[in-house]
């Protein structure tokens, strides 16, 4: 043999060998690897294969510009796909990422939000997905589709969670809706983001869940409400009933059917209504309307025997009082029969409207702050994110309405000087002080000075002409001198605000036994203000409780700054839901709530 041919020849020998063993070694595989293989191959069923397609910012604006529901989330979409170099969002090597479905079932419940899932089933993703399978083998239809089933399902998002993280409706474009509370500063592309794993937070926007506690409580009372909404609602008491502990009455039964659930006896005048259900706010221990009994079938509970307004239905009667802002008397009529009439459609409608401010609200508040709730007339100061007190308070009547929004307190006041407004001088002095000025005056321990605090300089009432001043010639400060007659009180506490709103205290204690306290001219009046003076002091060297009452007693105004400045927030709930589940209601004292739900409603 050739020696040049010999190496060839073995080197052809040792191949065929090998391929012989290959051969065998695949006739031993298992069926799974022989379709693998035979998939694998050159014309086999594989799905097309190539690289994740991209997008590009004109595809981005083009697709979302041509559906109306996309158009406010172009720019949610621009930065979204511009932060991953626009790459496809929603898949993974051409696989849809399991979040796609989760979402798409999210939107099916939207309803339990108090939003309408029809807002957000814009595209057709049932045959968007069934194209994509139907297209696999072809590569360039196939990336096609991704493409616009990435970008839908991106705006789909936006758009439902633009109004499940910031609220369907804008309130600072609504005048008469009134909230100036700093809004939340959400940016729903990283929120995106962090849904797909592809970043790190501490908001459960991965599980598309809201932000705050409190929302989710409203969110678990709309859900019981519309679960007595199916059953028939609840008993309507008779508009004439007046009812006080131990009397009896034919209207009995229905109040009880109204409040603990137990069936009206049928020998009763009043039939309650149909199926009604207990109201979740009206009893403390959340009685229902119908119990299982040992077999497992629900059956009507045991009537309450006679027509006696007993112990057990005032004490029904005096919870149900509470959660609705009023004193808890236990005696049935006018305001408290009123509430119970209620249709429970109205109070479904009232905790939606309250679900979508907390849609507003910050996503998170600051550890601690000082907050009021207008309608519950109710001061709550938190510390590290923990209620160490609440108080009552005063706010402004509905012609002078206290403002919704949010500041930063700095100083506390101690014996102020009340700086009288322009329209009380106008609408209630000027007579008085134009027939006898300083008399007037020294009657109301006020004086007029021109400039302000240690540099304000007293001027001779007599030189003004109080029956013709107009606002352009009104120069100077009227002002009621620090003292027992002072208007603000002992302390004010001052949060700079263009309102001109702050806390203070108030000469007419009396007016904090009354249940619904709008009194003021717009500030808002606190019924304890040396111990909140004390609490915000207490961090500041020399400032202790003595310290404070002999300033005050010197009657000369003195400034106090805080060490640290306060978040102070001024917010409008006129639901809510307590500590032990109790749902709470308050009555829209400015209209606000009507004119929210004209925006959303409609």
């Amino acid at each position: 043999m050739n020696s040049s041919f010999r190496p060839a020849f073995l080197t052809t020998l040792l191949f065929w060998l090998l391929g012989l063993t290959m051969l065998a070694s695949a006739s031993s595989c298992s069926q799974e690897q022989k379709e693998k293989i035979k998939d694998a191959l050159p014309g086999g069923p594989a799905k097309a294969g190539g690289p994740q397609p991209t997008l590009d910012s004109v595809y981005i604006v083009k697709y979302m510009s041509a559906e109306p529901k996309f158009k406010d989330q172009i720019e949610w979409g621009k930065k979204f796909y511009r932060e991953r170099n626009f790459r496809l969002g929603w898949f993974r090597n051409h696989e849809l990422v399991p979040q796609a479905k989760t979402m798409l079932g999210v939107l099916n419940k939207a309803a339990d939000e108090g939003l309408d899932p029809k807002e957000y089933k814009t595209k057709d993703f049932d045959k968007l997905f069934a194209d994509l399978e139907a297209a696999q083998s072809d590569s360039t239809k196939r990336n096609t589709l991704e493409k616009e089933i990435d970008v839908a399902l991106s705006g789909t998002y936006f758009n439902w969670a633009s109004d499940f993280y910031r609220g369907t409706v804008d309130p600072r474009a609504v005048k008469t809706i009134d909230w100036q509370v700093k809004r939340n500063k959400i940016k729903l592309h990283k929120a995106l983001m962090t849904i797909l794993k592809e970043r790190e937070s501490t908001y459960p926007y991965y599980e598309f869940e809201p932000l705050h506690p409190e929302y989710d409580q409203l969110k678990k009372a709309l859900a019981e409400y519309r679960a007595l909404q199916r059953n028939g609602g609840w008993a309507t008491i008779p508009a004439t009933t007046k009812l006080k502990p131990g009397q009896t009455s034919p209207a009995v039964a229905a109040l009880r059917q109204r409040l603990l659930g137990t069936k009206a006896p049928a020998t009763a005048p009043v039939a309650a209504t149909p199926a009604a259900a207990t109201d979740p706010a009206a009893t403390p221990a959340r009685t229902v309307a119908n119990k299982p009994d040992n077999t497992g079938t629900a059956v009507p509970a045991a009537a309450a025997p006679g027509e006696k307004y007993d112990a057990e239905l005032v004490q029904a009667v005096k919870s149900f009082q509470t959660q609705n802002g009023l004193n808890p008397d236990g005696v049935v009529g006018g305001e408290t029969l009123r509430l119970l009439n209620i249709p429970v459609a109205q109070r479904i409608d009232q905790l939606i409207l309250n679900m979508e401010r907390w849609r507003w609200i910050p996503k998170r508040f600051e550890p601690s702050y000082l907050l009021v709730n207008i309608p519950d007339y109710k001061l709550h100061m938190i510390e590290n994110n923990k209620e160490v007190f609440d108080m009552r308070v005063i706010v402004g009547k509905a012609l002078n309405a206290t403002p919704v929004f949010s500041d930063k307190m700095e100083y506390v006041v101690l014996a102020p000087y009340w700086n009288v407004p322009y329209s009380i001088i106008d609408k209630e002095l000027r007579p008085k002080l134009a027939a006898n000025a300083q008399a007037t005056l020294d009657r109301l321990d006020m004086e007029v000075v021109k400039g302000s605090g240690a540099k304000a300089t007293p001027i001779d009432p007599n030189s003004i002409d109080w029956a013709n001043l107009t606002p352009a010639t009104w120069k100077y400060t009227l002002r009621r001198r620090p003292g027992p007659m002072n208007d603000l009180g002992d302390v004010k506490f001052i949060f700079p605000n263009s309102n001109d709103v702050y806390l203070h205290d108030t000469p007419h204690d009396e007016l904090f036994s009354q249940a619904k306290r709008g009194f003021s001219h717009g500030c808002v009046r606190v019924a304890e203000p040396l111990k909140l003076a004390e609490y915000l002091l207490r961090n500041k060297p020399g400032w202790d409780m003595m310290k404070i009452e002999e300033t005050i007693a010197g009657r000369e105004e003195k400034y106090v700054s805080l060490p640290e400045h306060l978040p102070v927030y001024l917010v409008y709930f006129t639901s809510w839901v307590d500590d032990a589940g109790n749902v709470h209601f308050r009555d829209d004292i400015y209209g606000h709530d009507k004119s929210l739900a004209k925006e959303y409603f409609n």
